[in-house]
């Protein structure tokens, strides 16, 4: 589908990606698509993305202002989306790191854009600071999260009615990932698990060292940051291989591996949900940590196996009990793969995004109609 109104459509990423890179290696087939590239094509929009590792027209208040949250940079950018938007721009904001810089400049403007804003962390004390504390959430149109908890979260914390937060599926490229036989070799059992963000490969490790099998980690992460926590092994055991694996490899990786383990520190970051997709979308047993949020509702619905945080006796049984019942495990695998098909794919996602905008379009461009030509996802 794609929207066509008097409203322009902006994107602010919170980090600089090289979409070039992106769309060349999905045309080949050696990688997912992006979301955003989707995104700009269905509404026309502009992405704008902070370059940190330019500085040449970062000011010195631009500094003085990362101290409250984000960066330099994020500033920079903020002062100049608002140079160049209005009233008739709608721009939706990937992070809130980016977008609470925009937000706060926003406030100072009169013919100000409408902004829709993504927020990863709600419980943390810089978002509830800002959008609680100095109300800045009466300058957002509608918010995003990825998870129910997330949602009742923020609707509980700003008294936000139901309509004004959306929660986003979580998603995955099915046309990237999806099932066909693995190619990797294997003399025993493999299990596969991948990520940085909030791993606990300190309990993995522990609970399969003694076991006859491999273990495989991707241990690298996109969203990996200097902040990002993680528990790795200081002495990997011997079954144990730790390494970076290109996207084509993970694919094969999840494909081949009799389990995927995504083992997770306790955590409400809803941490580990991309490498849950892509195994799900491969059509593979799933162990995962049964942390708060969309973890513990697959685990609930019976889709994949759960188990508590910093336990590793239990994981050990868990994946002896998935290996000696393979019929079993099979069946959870398919029945994953069909609840990922109806609710998780990039497509359903890109449409929940796509028709929120236009909504947020229709309703602050009420004298001009919106046009809504159909077109497939």
């Amino acid at each position: 589908m794609t929207a066509k109104s008097s409203a322009k459509f902006h994107l602010l990423t919170s980090t600089k990606i090289d979409f070039d890179h992106f769309k060349a290696r999905a045309g080949l087939g050696k990688g997912p698509r992006h979301v955003v590239l989707q995104l700009k094509e269905h509404l026309g929009a502009q992405i704008h993305q902070p370059d940190f590792e330019d500085d040449s027209a970062v000011t010195a208040l631009d500094k003085l202002l990362a101290k409250i949250v984000g960066r330099p940079q994020q500033w920079t950018l903020a002062r100049q989306i608002l140079a160049q938007t209005g009233s008739g721009d709608i721009i939706y904001c990937c992070g809130e790191d980016a977008g609470l810089p925009l937000t706060i400049l926003t406030a100072l403007k009169r013919n100000r854009p409408h902004l829709v804003m993504n927020v990863m962390c709600p419980e943390r004390w810089r978002p509830r600071l800002l959008l609680k504390g100095l109300q800045l959430h009466r300058l957002v149109h509608t918010f995003t999260v990825n998870t129910a908890l997330k949602a009742k979260t923020m609707r509980a914390m700003l008294k936000l009615p139901e309509d004004r937060v959306l929660c986003l599926a979580e998603q995955t490229d099915r046309q990237f990932f999806y099932p066909a036989p693995g190619t990797l070799q294997k003399h025993r059992p493999l299990i596969a698990s991948a990520g940085l963000e909030q791993r606990d490969y300190v309990t993995l490790a522990n609970a399969l060292q003694d076991l006859d099998l491999d273990v495989k980690v991707c241990a690298v992460s996109p969203n990996a940051t200097s902040n990002t926590q993680c528990r790795i092994p200081e002495h990997p055991p011997e079954n144990m291989e730790m390494r970076y694996f290109d996207w084509v490899e993970l694919r094969d990786l999840y494909r081949t591996a009799d389990i995927t383990v995504v083992s997770l520190i306790d955590n409400t970051y809803s941490a580990g949900l991309t490498v849950l997709m892509e195994a799900m979308a491969c059509c593979r047993p799933i162990i995962i940590t049964k942390t708060v949020g969309l973890a513990a509702e697959m685990v609930d619905k019976g889709l994949v196996w759960g188990v508590q945080p910093d336990s590793p006796a239990q994981m050990k049984a868990t994946v002896e009990y998935i290996l000696g019942h393979p019929e079993e495990a099979r069946a959870r695998a398919e029945a994953a793969y069909q609840y990922y098909l109806e609710n998780h794919t990039s497509e359903y996602h890109i449409e929940q995004i796509v028709r929120m905008l236009q909504r947020v379009a229709s309703s602050v461009t009420e004298d001009v109609p919106v046009v809504v030509q159909a077109k497939p996802i």
